[in-house]
């Protein structure tokens, strides 16, 4: 058997979760969302409104951060990610990016999504 003796990459099992972050980073700034509750045009008044000028970004959103989280999970799974480190190492970086990614979708749909509803 032959041992290329390389270390295996610091971003293994990470890197969806980076480039998903930095995805959603992007896509906000393109979206520019209403941050600030009394901006809503339902300030003041009930009802359901959308922090964005589409009012589908909030269904959208939703979608794309549920894909998100899955490919996280996913990427976990592959052998890429596991070559070359032990069991309880691939275990923590595992729960570490599926944790990042669950809880920057969750604290975004929060912030964003629900925040004129």
């Amino acid at each position: 058997m032959i041992e290329d003796g390389k270390r295996p990459s610091r971003l293994s099992g990470f890197r969806v979760c980076l480039i998903g972050g930095a995805f959603f980073l992007a896509l906000l700034a393109v979206l520019q969302p209403i941050t600030r509750f009394e901006d809503c045009p339902n300030y003041g008044g009930n009802g359901n409104a959308s922090a964005f000028a589409n009012p589908a970004w909030d269904f959208y959103l939703t979608l794309l951060l549920f894909g998100w989280v899955f490919l996280v999970v996913l990427e976990q799974t592959l052998s890429v990610t596991r070559r070359g480190r032990g069991g309880v190492d691939v275990a923590l970086r595992a729960a570490g990016a599926i944790t990042v990614a669950t809880v920057a979708s969750c604290g975004l749909f929060v912030n964003v999504v629900v925040l004129c509803h």
